[in-house]
């Protein structure tokens, strides 16, 4: 498009409904970017002396035309599944001088040809899910030349809408009348926008193919494959059953009338590009039987695939088919049940984004091969999580990378929920899925980085990208359905406050950014990023101040009633961003979009109304009275004439830890420091207390005496004079490296390793921000690796330098990554120095269970080691199977504070 005019679009009308469909896609795509309109022609004579060509090979005759005159090079794409070639054609037809010709090999490959040069020009797959706009331009140019995506490497890629009321269903309820075909032509083209061709309905009180006839209709039409989930066997929504079934859903009581149910689910198929799922669960998305129904189960599916041959009229192998082995029914199958080779064996995940099992490479392939359901939303134990994004992309990076390391790669679907407010996870999974070899771990941020410059643009880009990558992993520690006031620590390391501090520093850059972003950009912005971002630091303050409040009300102090009230305001402050979603957002679009409940848990199930926690008002006297509080002090506060302790303090560290002095009064008084060591060094040595005031205590290095000691200062006020203590450990060995021990304790981030020992290029590799502090290393990420252990394994290390001797408990923080090959669970090796290596195992040597680790989306494996004498010593994980990904290492050689994260990293010393 020039500033003479809009080059005119043509596609011959006996191409697919689909393809003729995308080509208005592209003159209105094109108008949203330069603002003209080209014109669509559906004929196979070209007027004009530009034109863009679209079109099908083998369906096209303008496309024909061309390849039978050799101007038009399509084998790189013919035979191909849903390849497309994007070429510039010097005088490709009489009359006509240049041609920027889509040629897909099959209907989709046309219309992902289609959609990629709209995304080129601008327009992003997210323009009306998330109000995306597209930056204008006067002229539009493509380079001479030719351009392919290749073909896919995962043959099914696709979505699956779940667990969509309270949010979805009322949306789409409103604006659309329900889940109809005005309402699914939006997902359709928003799957077909990124590349996906496979779709899940809603399910749930929903019936895909009975709530709108049109539904089926005009997904094969736009090209997108229906099917249906894991326990809505052949084409038949679970809600139809209620609707129209006969009897009980038990297959040995009622088999005549399933059989009729499910017979006319293929008849209604009929020639709709589909991929019909067998087999059977209970009444409910639950368990057929209480036991394993091995012999029943293979009965249904033989008695199904019957009913699939007869009514195509074809052999049942031609007819793709999957069977889901989800939660019990994986039972089956390790137990020995098996399906017709041509089936595709759906493998699942936990609910929770760790993937059950995988293929064993040494089963031989199967013709119907494997694939993988995975969750970004679920309903069921140890809790719901339906309300924000809590995914990584680095885990969902790891996990399926895995998959498709293992042959899993004929089929992938996610359980998205209600499709907002996933937008960014589901563009990494669909594209991933595209080409799991074309994006690396060390990938991820760019990733991140293009995908925020497609939706906004390169001034913001880079701060989106770390914004999206950050919330994401606050969100990842805990899901915020699972939070509660105690699950940070009000005293230790500071964590419940830092937890609050990070969470706020990013709502202070997401506002900076939607202060300064155009106009145009700030709908969607709010959706993508501001709104999750504050949502998520609200909730997190809330259960912070929830936990104080009940803290300090145990204590008695004046503050307990003030954050009382800030519970109360920022629990209205939750209602208030959810309001502005729903009605000043894109001016109302999307009402009911965030009404999911997400306070106020009490067990698995969804609160019906978000219930603010609970607080505790205490009656506060007249008189002022002092209290001291002191860090990690599990004794809390202080009597009159008392004394307490601080952590220790060494200079590698060089902490600055606090006292609070707090009133148990409405008076205000005075207090003073007295009595101090001189080489103590606290931030107000004297003032008013009104309700409470945090003293930052320190040390001065350059005066504090060498080797172990205490110090100490009094704090007085309303006649009370209560000590604390000052232990410090200042060494007087100089030569001291690698990671140091203080208060019982050396943390290290698993990334911070001292070297990085691999076998043949293979070993243990980094994957940027995955986990909950830092980022990981991953065991053999880029192959199945099952050996037995040597010494010649590869191994990270890990300079450390201990204060104390003997025995040590080692603490590693692992991804909760399950025993996909049903083994035994997953084998590493750890070592001090020269001593002999110990195997360990990361699901028989820990004590966390599986709903534990999911929860704190950590796994702990334990283990007593030997360190020797105090002083430098080196640390080694060995790799031994793909696998294990290490998040974190924490020795422990003395009592360690409670924490829900654990120990922050202690201070690293690099060798002189």
């Amino acid at each position: 498009m020039t500033r003479k005019g809009a080059a005119p679009v043509y596609v011959a009308e006996n191409d697919h409904q689909g393809v003729i469909r995308v080509a208005g896609d592209l003159v209105r795509d094109i108008e949203r970017v330069t603002g003209e309109l080209p014109e669509l022609n559906l004929n196979s004579e070209v007027g004009a002396a530009r034109a863009v060509i679209i079109g099908t090979l083998g369906s096209s005759s303008l496309i024909d035309k061309l390849v039978e005159s050799r101007k038009l090079e399509v084998s790189e794409i013919k035979g191909k599944w849903e390849a497309f070639s994007i070429q510039t054609v010097a005088q490709p037809l009489p009359g006509l001088e240049q041609a920027l010709v889509i040629v897909g090999s099959d209907k989709r490959g046309t219309i992902f040809g289609t959609y990629d040069l709209s995304e080129e020009i601008g327009v992003s797959p997210w323009h009306f899910w998330a109000d995306v706009p597209s930056d204008k331009a006067e002229e539009l140019y493509v380079k001479p030349g030719k351009f392919s995506d290749g073909t896919p490497k995962v043959k099914y890629r696709g979505i699956f809408i779940n667990d969509e009321a309270p949010a979805l269903s009322g949306w789409a309820g409103e604006k659309f009348g329900g889940f109809n075909s005005e309402f699914y032509k939006h997902v359709y083209e928003l799957i077909l926008r990124l590349k996906g061709n496979y779709l899940w309905p809603a399910m749930w009180g929903r019936a895909f193919y009975d709530d709108d006839p049109k539904n089926p209709e005009l997904a094969d039409e736009y090209g997108v494959v229906i099917g249906t989930s894991h326990h809505e066997p052949l084409m038949r929504a679970h809600d139809e059953w209620r609707r129209y079934g006969e009897g009980e859903w038990d297959y040995n009581k009622n088999p005549e009338n399933l059989r009729k149910f499910w017979r006319d689910g293929i008849e209604r198929m009929g020639d709709y590009e589909s991929v019909v799922t067998i087999g059977m669960r209970g009444d409910g998305d639950e368990p057929m039987s209480e036991g394993t129904a091995i012999e029943l189960l293979e009965k249904i599916v033989k008695d199904q695939r019957e009913i699939i041959a007869d009514v195509s009229g074809k052999p049942s192998e031609e007819t793709p088919q999957v069977w889901a082995l989800y939660k019990e029914v994986q039972d089956y199958y390790d137990q020995g049940m098996r399906v017709p080779d041509d089936v595709t064996l759906l493998l699942a995940d936990d609910n929770w984004g760790n993937i059950r099992k995988l293929p064993n490479p040494k089963d031989k392939p199967r013709a119907g091969g494997y694939g993988i359901y995975y969750h970004y939303d679920y309903v069921g134990g140890p809790r719901n999580y339906k309300w924000l994004n809590t995914t990584q992309i680095s885990r969902v990076w790891e996990q399926m990378n895995l998959a498709y390391q293992y042959g899993a790669n004929e089929l992938w679907i996610v359980n998205v929920g209600d499709i907002k407010p996933m937008e960014f996870p589901i563009s990494f999974f669909l594209d991933y899925a595209w080409d799991p070899e074309e994006i690396s771990a060390d990938d991820l941020r760019n990733y991140t980085v293009t995908w925020a410059e497609k939706q906004f643009n390169e001034k913001y880009s880079e701060k989106i990208a770390d914004l999206l990558l950050t919330y994401t992993k606050y969100n990842s520690r805990r899901k915020p359905e699972l939070i509660s006031p105690e699950t940070y620590s009000l005293t230790s390391f500071s964590e419940a406050e830092d937890i609050v501090k990070d969470y706020n520093a990013l709502v202070e850059k997401a506002e900076g950014i939607y202060a300064e972003i155009p106009q145009e950009y700030k709908d969607a912005y709010f959706q993508l990023v501001l709104f999750p971002v504050k949502a998520s630091a609200n909730l997190n303050e809330l259960y912070v101040a929830a936990g104080k409040n009940r803290l300090y009300a145990k204590q008695g102090r004046a503050a307990a009633n003030k954050y009382a009230e800030k519970v109360k305001a920022l629990f209205a402050k939750d209602a208030a961003l959810t309001e502005e979603y729903h009605t000043e957002l894109a001016n109302g679009k999307w009402n009911h979009m965030m009404s999911q409940t997400h306070i106020g848990y009490t067990y698995w199930q969804q609160p019906e109304q978000n219930n603010m926690p609970e607080v505790r008002e205490i009656k506060i006297p007249q008189e002022a009275e002092m209290g001291v509080a002191v860090q990690a002090s599990k004794n809390a506060t202080f009597d009159r004439n008392s004394s307490g302790s601080l952590p220790a303090f060494d200079p590698f560290n060089d902490q600055e830890f606090y006292v609070e002095v707090f009133n148990k009064g409405q008076k205000p008084f005075q207090y003073k420091i007295q009595k101090k060591s001189k080489w103590i060094e606290i931030s107000e040595e004297k003032g008013t207390i009104e309700d409470q005031k945090r003293l930052l205590v320190s040390v001065n290095w350059e005066e504090a005496p060498k080797g172990s000691t205490r110090g100490s200062f009094q704090i007085k006020g309303t006649g009370k004079k209560i000590t604390v203590e000052v232990p410090v450990n200042n060494p007087r060995d100089e030569n001291i490296h690698g990671f140091v021990e203080s208060n019982g304790y050396i943390s290290m981030e698993a990334a911070n390793f001292s070297e990085n020992v691999q076998k043949e290029g293979r070993g243990w590799q980094l994957i940027p921000n995955l986990g909950r502090t830092g980022s990981a290393m991953a065991a053999f990420p880029g192959a199945p690796v099952h050996e037995e252990f040597s010494l010649n394994n590869p191994y990270l290390t890990y300079d450390i330098f201990t204060q104390n001797e003997g025995e040590a408990e080692l603490v590693l923080f692992f991804s909760p990554t399950l025993d996909y090959l049903n083994k035994g669970g997953l084998n590493f090796a750890v070592s001090v120095d020269d001593k002999e290596p110990q195997m360990l195992n990361l699901h028989q040597d820990t004590k966390d269970g599986w709903a534990a680790s999911v929860s704190n989306n950590v796994t702990r494996v334990r283990s007593i080691i030997n360190v020797g004498k105090p002083g430098a010593h080196t640390l080694k994980i060995w790799a031994v199977e793909t696998g294990p990904v290490l998040q974190k290492i924490v020795l422990k050689t003395g009592e360690v504070e409670d924490s829900y994260l654990g120990p922050p990293e202690s201070a690293k010393i690099e060798k002189n």
